[in-house]
């Protein structure tokens, strides 16, 4: 089965925008070195939780929204050679590609597909 990434982050409403044409770089570049699909949702029903939710994991602020997106590898080796490419790919370099969000406060990890339906 495929291998995904995923990533919750908070973004400012006003950079909406600006996140947009991020997310369409990296997604071309993250496809250049292997991706087979990039998934960017901007969440608009994203309920506040008591014990856990996404906009208490990245301190989302009322001024922003929750991302959620995802990225869809052939295989986890594929996925691992293709972020190191795209590490050492200069357009990364944040000096090029500045994260329009706090990148601290974003969640990512990679997840082994256990079941498609």
């Amino acid at each position: 089965m495929n291998y995904l990434d995923g990533f919750v982050a908070a973004v400012p409403l006003a950079n909406q925008e600006a996140y947009l044409q991020h997310a369409a770089m990296m997604a071309g570049v993250m496809k250049e070195y292997g991706a087979l699909r990039v998934v960017e949702c901007w969440g608009d029903d994203v309920p506040e939780g008591k014990l856990t939710s996404f906009t208490m994991a990245v301190k989302r602020e009322d001024t922003e929204a929750v991302i959620f997106s995802w990225v869809e590898w052939p295989s986890k080796d594929v996925r691992d050679a293709g972020w190191q490419k795209i590490m050492a790919d200069p357009r990364m370099d944040p000096a090029n590609a500045p994260m329009p969000f706090d990148g601290k406060r974003m969640i990512y990890g990679g997840f082994q597909m256990v079941m498609e339906k």
